[in-house]
């Protein structure tokens, strides 16, 4: 697949002829949607907590155009194409877990914010990493968003709008109970500070650090995610038999002091596991703080000091990143200590995204960046280290 920005346009363009060689209604638009990469706060947004995310370079790029039919086609390369009906937009069961469901959601999204949506062709490239914690899934939904905002919205609907309407067409259409951050990075862009403590209306910053010494890696350890399910789920029932300890739903209703004073009960009543978990949560949500004044000051080596003691509270506390009673399997442990090796005390390293298998996160000197790569995939597998930057701009239209 081509690379720079004006031949992945010229490809998607004569791709979108290709599949929609019939007049159009209107001009042909570009739109860019990128990844986004967790930075800290693992796991601490479904307990309305604190995360810093941010948007990275890799993206969904696509071509669009308005049609004279009440439908959508949307084609993405490599997968079955979509074709949307508009008319009498609901929620299907049966498309749960499916694109179709995520482009209906948008949709009735916009729909249920009074604007009306008509038809249009789409085609789509992505190099964001699927399965890699860079939420493929997100990026897509608010490609669609932007898409819709563009063609039939004038532009108006603002990026934390956007990633609201997104989340709705994941909860509700898609089946999942996803948070709001994915979205968040995706639409907005840059690196963001977000407080969920109020989901409706998290409270967002953005940053422009200087990261210029440093190549950001995202490590596929190898690991699979199939049959995972009960090992991610069992992270939020935890902590919220702690929480509900205490008369509350979630940790950040919690005070750190009185879980500390009630460690024998919650101990006895709940395991060890799922004290070290909620341990883990406050003391992710005090680093995040930390994170967030030392990028306020531009102090990046303070801030991986953050990001490094975030990684090792995961393995050590949170415990998401060997599955439960695996012995011989172990693909994220041996990533983050190759990584600690590697690194020689520089740089910083940490799980990204939900755990158990998939990614690495790496910060590396830009000094090392060449020999580091050639090390981890001699000990991993060709092509598992991928080089990211920040990226400024969330989804956007493309002039």
């Amino acid at each position: 697949m081509p690379k720079s920005i004006s031949e992945r346009i010229a490809y998607v363009k004569d791709r979108f002829g290709s599949a929609f060689p019939e007049p159009g209604g209107g001009s042909l638009q570009f739109i860019s949607s990128p990844g986004r990469i967790e930075i800290l706060g693992n796991h601490t947004d479904h307990q309305h907590g604190l995360v810093i995310t941010s948007a990275v370079n890799l993206d969904k790029l696509g071509a669009v155009r308005k049609n004279s039919k009440n439908e959508i086609r949307l084609c993405t390369e490599g997968y079955p194409p979509n074709k949307i009906d508009l008319a009498g937009i609901k929620v299907i069961e049966t498309e749960y877990n499916s694109s179709e469901a995520l482009i209906r959601g948008v949709v009735h999204g916009f729909q249920l914010r009074g604007y009306e949506v008509g038809g249009f062709d789409a085609y789509l490239i992505s190099d964001v990493l699927n399965g890699s914690g860079l939420s493929s899934s997100a990026s897509f939904e608010v490609w669609v968003a932007a898409a819709i905002n563009t063609l039939f919205c004038g532009g108006e609907v603002a990026p934390v709008e956007i990633a609201k309407i997104c989340q709705y067409a994941e909860n509700v259409f898609f089946g999942k109970p996803s948070g709001l951050q994915d979205q968040l990075a995706c639409a907005v862009g840059g690196i963001l500070f977000i407080d969920f403590e109020d989901t409706e209306n998290p409270q967002i910053e953005k940053f422009d650090a200087d990261f210029s010494g440093y190549d950001i890696c995202i490590i596929d350890s190898g690991g699979d995610h199939a049959n995972l399910t009960d090992q991610y789920a069992a992270i939020p029932e935890e902590l919220g038999e702690i929480s509900g300890y205490f008369g509350k739903q979630w940790l950040r209703e919690v005070d750190k002091e009185a879980v500390l004073k009630a460690v024998p009960a919650l101990r006895k009543n709940f395991g060890d596991r799922a004290v070290l978990r909620a341990l883990h949560i406050f003391a992710e949500n005090e680093r995040v703080l930390t994170a967030r004044e030392a990028l306020s000051k531009n102090k990046v080596d303070a801030f991986l000091q953050m990001v490094k003691a975030s990684g090792r509270s995961s393995f050590m506390y949170l415990q998401n990143v060997s599955i439960a009673g695996e012995v011989k399997d172990q693909p994220l442990a041996i990533v983050l200590a190759l990584c600690e090796e590697l690194l020689g005390g520089e740089g910083a390293y940490r799980i990204q995204g939900g755990g158990f298998a998939g990614t690495v996160e790496v910060f590396v000197t830009k000094n090392r960046i060449a020999d580091f790569i050639t090390d981890v995939e001699q000990a991993i597998g060709k092509g598992c280290c991928h080089v990211l930057s920040i990226r400024t701009n969330g989804a956007m239209l493309i002039s």
